[in-house]
């Protein structure tokens, strides 16, 4: 163990995004297990943004009608989502209390750590960010201070040609990288020609069932019979994933569980949790008999928690989650077609397998970070 090092990370645990704050607990037991006093940065790239520039960020390219009607309806699920994270980080969470939401509010920033680490999520991704941030690469803080990172994501396959240059030039001051999906290793080593960056799991996934039914607490009841509910958790727009959740759970003859992160989704097939406490989060997917989903959190506590899952790919963004079903030997639990009803009577998944990877998986992680702050 690893005593007295100070460890301060940037990440996004500020979105608003069941695995976004999910991954920052497991970030803060992951660092805390190895001896070290971790803070996190209290960075929100959206901060500076009231409710209705959250709103037109969702109408842009939308018509009229849109633009009048999205006001009512997503302002109450910012307040309801709000409440819950704040909530959740407070609870959880060792977080400054100052504010940063740009690389301007780092001018003054003051270097207290010993190491500064980028942590997981979709830290490096150009895409989900609209550009490179360059305080997510920490160019705030000064050259002699040790900079790590902690199983960031680019979330693509391969950088555009754009950002290469300016990419490689804010990692080469890293001493010590490591990301979450083996595109993002390629990615440095081979397209930016960086010295070797470590594969790691997602820290959800390092850190081990135990711990996420300890983070349940006691009292907490299933609303729903234990494996017999489909839990629906579905972060993109897609006809096609409603109709086929409908039909399986019908055909299974289970209940279907929306899980909702908008108030409007609950319109949509399914009995809905409208924007439940982040511990439900974890609650609904260790009780499912089965979860479907496009998102990798999802996915990733499915494999975690020993729950069968169906992974419906979105059309961006996708490689994390290839990259981690094929990781742990799952790639047949992607759904390539919609007429593909085989899963009702192969729901089941045996786990023994994945487990032994993950505990595999898990010793690169410790290694990695041991190795980054020794």
């Amino acid at each position: 163990m690893l005593k007295n090092k100070k460890i301060a990370v940037i990440t996004l645990q500020n979105v608003r995004n069941y695995g976004s704050v999910l991954q920052a607990l497991a970030t803060q037991e992951v660092l805390k297990k190895i001896g070290c006093d971790v803070e996190f940065i209290n960075y929100n790239k959206n901060g500076k943004l009231s409710y209705l520039d959250r709103v037109y960020s969702f109408t842009q390219g939308k018509g009229f009608l849109a633009k009048l009607l999205y006001p009512f309806i997503l302002i109450p699920s910012f307040i309801k989502e709000d409440k819950v994270f704040k909530a959740f980080i407070k609870k959880y969470l060792n977080q400054q209390e100052k504010e940063y939401s740009c690389m301007d509010d780092f001018k003054d920033f003051p270097i207290t750590h010993d190491i500064y680490c980028t942590g997981s999520d979709q830290t490096w991704n150009s895409g989900w960010n609209n550009g490179i941030l360059p305080e997510l690469f920490l160019k705030f803080v000064p050259d002699n201070v040790r900079k790590i990172s902690y199983a960031a994501s680019i979330g693509k396959n391969k950088l555009d040609d754009w950002e290469v240059e300016e990419t490689k030039a804010l990692l080469s001051r890293y001493q010590y990288i490591s990301v979450r999906e083996a595109s993002a290793k390629d990615i440095v080593e081979k397209q930016l020609g960086l010295p070797s960056a470590t594969h790691v799991l997602d820290p959800t996934l390092q850190v081990n069932k135990e711990y996420w039914m300890s983070v349940l607490s006691n009292t907490y009841k299933s609303k729903y019979e234990k494996g017999k509910y489909v839990l629906i958790y579905q972060l993109n727009t897609n006809p096609n994933f409603d109709r086929y959740a409908k039909e399986f759970a019908k055909r299974k003859g289970w209940k279907l569980v929306r899980f909702c992160i908008r108030h409007y989704q609950g319109l949509r097939c399914g009995k809905a949790e409208l924007i439940p406490d982040v511990e439900d989060f974890i609650g609904l997917i260790a009780n499912a008999g089965c979860v479907i989903t496009d998102s990798f959190h999802a996915t990733a506590f499915s494999c975690n928690l020993n729950t069968p899952m169906i992974c419906i790919y979105p059309n961006s963004y996708s490689s994390r989650l290839a990259s981690l079903l094929k990781l742990v030997g799952l790639e047949d639990r992607h759904l390539k077609n919609f007429d593909d009803f085989s899963y009702v009577d192969n729901t089941g998944v045996d786990f023994t397998d994945v487990n032994k990877i993950l505990e595999e998986q898990r010793k690169i992680g410790w290694e990695f970070l041991k190795t980054a702050i020794s």
